[in-house]
This record gives structure tokens, sequence and C-alpha cells, in this order.
């Protein structure tokens, strides 16, 4: 496979920094970086359009049976009960405090490798539902969107997960000042979703996200009702 096609390093390092990119294929990749200057440089490029963004995402806490889970990786459940202290190396609460110094601290390294000067604040576009509201109810937002400062890279994400049926999708639009929308793709009504569009901004005056087939608008215009819409403001 030759590394060096721009293509395919672009694709690749997007896949990579976005987290899909995932099990051998990732070693695979981390393993060619040393190697490759197409693919470091397509990876530090990804990192500097998505690391911004990931200010505007929520940490999540894992749950109690998680770190129940870890405990029992520990301490064996059908270790023999003993009186005797339990070794600071042993004990949960520092494998909590060393795992979230260590998180901490390939974050931190991550950004000093990836942006070495001051990053430019993503532009944040709330997507609210187009459904009415009960009276004296507030309709919540229901879509992020999260663009890079330069426009070519985006990632949306569902404030509360949207149920669909399973002959349904949701695609994304940008919608121009005047004239016909243009499909950005089809998003995730439960996670993020990452966008490598080069033109996100240009011509964009709102985001709107419509309900379509699986496969999305066979018309190249949205064919179904549009549920979110969100003004774009720079």
């Amino acid at each position: 496979m030759d590394y060096s096609r721009p293509e395919l390093a672009d694709r690749l390092a997007a896949e990579y920094v976005a987290g899909t990119l995932r099990g051998p294929a990732r070693r695979r990749f981390e393993a060619l970086l040393p190697a490759h200057a197409t693919l470091r440089a397509a990876t530090r490029a990804w990192q500097d359009r998505l690391m911004p963004l990931t200010g505007v995402v929520e940490p999540a806490k894992p749950s109690a049976a998680v770190w129940q889970k870890i405990e029992q990786r520990i301490q064996p459940a059908h270790a023999p009960a003993t009186n005797a202290p339990t070794g600071w190396w042993r004990q949960l609460a520092f494998w909590r405090a060393f795992s979230g110094i260590a998180a901490l601290a390939v974050v931190s390294l991550s950004v000093l490798l990836a942006v070495p000067g001051p990053a430019q604040a993503p532009i944040i576009v709330v997507l609210s539902s187009t459904a009415p509201a009960d009276a004296g109810a507030v309709v919540p937002a229901s879509f992020v969107a999260s663009i890079s400062a330069d426009g070519r890279a985006m990632v949306t994400k569902p404030l509360v997960n949207v149920s669909l049926q399973a002959d349904k999708a949701l695609e994304l639009w940008s919608v121009p000042p005047s004239g016909a929308p243009r499909s950005l793709g089809l998003i995730s009504a439960s996670g993020a979703t990452v966008f490598s569009k080069r033109k996100v901004l240009e011509g964009t005056a709102a985001l709107a996200v419509s309900l379509e087939p699986p496969g999305g608008s066979p018309t190249g215009a949205p064919t179904g009702p549009v549920l979110f819409v969100g003004k774009l403001t720079l």
C-alpha cells in the first residue's frame, strides 16, 4: 500500500485522530508513523483541526459497574480474605487517581505536540427542534455542531439521543442565504459524527437536519420533514 499518496494518508489520519481506526489497523498505523513523513503531516493536520473541538464534548464518568470490574481485576473475588493492610499499589483509590493523572498527561502531551500555538476556538451551532412545544414548555436544543475555525472539519453530537425507525436516517444540510440547500452527509442519532468537508462555512447561513431514507435523500434535496435547525453566526 502506497502510504505516500496524499488522499490515502489523509483518510487514514482522519480515522486515527477521530478514534474510528481501531484494533490491528490502529497499531499498524502507529508503527508506520515514524517512517512516513506524509502520514505524520496528515496526522498533525487532523489534530490541529479536531483538537479544539474536544472542548465542547462533555467528559463521561465511568459507571459504578466499570469501577467494580477494575477492582475485581486488581483483587480477584476468589482471593482469601485478610485483615492485613492492602498495599498502596493494590488500592482502588490509587489506581483511580493514577488513571486520571495518566489520562491528563496524555491529553496535555497531545495538545503540546499537536497545537504549538494558541488554537482558534471552534464555531458552535446549536440546532433546535422544529416540533411545536407544549404551552409554557421550552423546546430543548437537540444537536450541537462544532466547526473548526478554518471550516475544514466539523463534529455533530445529539444532546439527547433521537429515536429513529429502522428505515429512517438523519441527514445534515447546509442552508444558504438563498437557493437550495446542499447535503453534508448523514449524521448519527446517538453519537458523534466527524466530517472532513473543506467548505462547511462557505455559503452557509444555517444548518438543518431532515428525516430521510437510510441512504440519504435520493433527490439531492430534503425529502422528509426538517427536524432540527440552527443559525450559523460568524
